[in-house]
């Protein structure tokens, strides 16, 4: 991928805020015993933010995920997150050459994100989606993800929500058993109907109670009140997706994420781990991307 001068103009910029967030977050060595293990804040970007650009299916791309981890080493993150639905391939020869390619940029790989929908009684619709995320989870460990953002799903029919949340725990139970037999974390994600809120979706951990599952928090996905239930769920964080906006108090708009707020949020709960951008916006990605970094990078630093 040819990247214009420009774009390595804003990494430069980009970079040195970026040495200042991990100077600012790196713990001190303690001077005898392992001392106190602090929050830590490591920046990634969601493929996502540049879907109009990547392939997927038949749509041919103008940049691939190999490009877009070259453009996360210009911009000097931590981690890329490659959303599963612009992969070119799901052969092992393509998915060792991003492990390979994120190796050789000093990138990790943050996690993963797919598409699934445990709302499903017994049968193949549901048997269907459980292969998927075994498909996926196997996937992940040929390209070095640790962790899949996965959703509870939508309505079934006039099933009634306590009968899809039974479905939902009992699809994301037994995929979390698969999972922790490879080694690959499952992050639920706040996503809609049965993960609305931030109640909502600590019942569905609580319930299932495995070690391999957490919440993949989406910042910009609670329907009201962001902030509070983002505070609630962040103990069970273990992935962490920013988005540019948030719903206002009263739920009735949007308005600019607070992102000194929200890492504060985080760090109140000594989270440690990767916190995705994840940009949604309308302008270009190209241009929006880097400087929504640069905010969040000084949010971090902070």
């Amino acid at each position: 991928m040819r990247i214009t001068r420009r774009q390595l103009l804003g990494a430069a910029t980009a970079g040195l805020a970026a040495g200042a967030a991990r100077a600012a977050v790196a713990p001190s060595a303690p001077a005898n015993g392992p001392g106190t293990i602090a929050s830590q804040l490591k920046l990634s970007c969601a493929a996502y933010s540049f879907r109009q650009s990547l392939p997927q299916g038949d749509k041919a791309g103008s940049m691939t995920l190999h490009d877009f981890f070259e453009l996360a080493a210009v911009w000097r993150l931590d981690a890329v997150e490659p959303t599963s639905y612009y992969f070119s391939s799901e052969d092992n020869a393509y998915l060792h050459s991003l492990k390979a390619k994120a190796f050789n940029l000093g990138l990790d790989v943050s996690g993963t994100a797919i598409r699934n929908n445990f709302c499903l009684p017994p049968g193949d619709a549901r048997d269907k989606e459980m292969a998927h995320v075994r498909k996926w989870i196997d996937h992940s460990v040929e390209f070095g993800a640790p962790c899949i953002r996965v959703f509870a799903g939508s309505a079934f029919k006039d099933a009634g929500r306590e009968q899809d949340f039974a479905w939902t725990c009992d699809c994301l139970r037994a995929c979390c058993d698969y999972a922790g037999s490879r080694g690959v974390f499952l992050a639920i994600e706040n996503h809609g109907y049965l993960t609305d809120t931030g109640p909502d979706v600590l019942r569905i951990v609580e319930a299932v109670g495995h070690e391999w599952c957490g919440v993949n928090l989406d910042t910009g996905n609670f329907r009201e009140a962001p902030y509070e239930h983002i505070a609630l769920v962040a103990p069970k964080a273990i992935t962490v997706q920013v988005k540019i906006e948030v719903r206002t108090a009263d739920g009735k708009g949007r308005e600019p994420a607070d992102f000194a707020r929200i890492v504060q949020i985080l760090r109140d709960v000594n989270y440690r781990g990767y916190v995705a951008l994840e940009y949604e916006g309308k302008d270009d990605p190209m241009e929006a991307v880097p400087r929504y970094l640069e905010a969040l990078r000084k949010a971090i630093a902070s």
